[in-house]
């Protein structure tokens, strides 16, 4: 069963990259280019999201933001993929929820290899 992620970015062109990429990894990615329009696609389809890849920078409502409104009522992972990287930023995005910190620029390889390691983290412990 493939995947679904919810990739939060403005940049449309590293979006549409990211979109390609991941779907050849065999993803199924929902894309918001907006904080407020990332917390609707949420809303309407958690059940299905299975991470989110979640740009600080955005319009209307920053990521910072729209993690912590997710945070209130979900812990589906959480990578923030951004251009902050100051100590600082990093440290915040990790204790305010994030479960993941990448930043720009970035490699794919290593980005779909965090996506892996974050949904494996996630999955119920199998019994024996």
């Amino acid at each position: 069963m493939k995947s679904t992620i919810l990739l939060v970015e403005d940049e449309e062109g590293l979006a549409d990259s990211l979109k390609t990429e991941f779907e050849l990894e065999n993803f199924n990615v929902l894309w918001a280019n907006d904080g407020l329009i990332a917390l609707d696609m949420f809303r309407q389809n958690e059940a299905q999201i299975d991470l989110i890849i979640l740009d600080w920078m955005l319009p209307h409502l920053d990521g910072f933001s729209v993690m912590r409104r997710i945070r209130k009522t979900s812990q589906v992972p959480i990578i923030m993929l951004t251009a902050r990287f100051y100590i600082g930023d990093k440290v915040a995005g990790l204790t305010g929820g994030a479960d993941d910190y990448v930043t720009k620029p970035f490699e794919m390889e290593e980005l779909i290899a965090r996506v892996e390691v974050a949904l494996r983290h996630s999955q119920p412990a199998a019994t024996p």
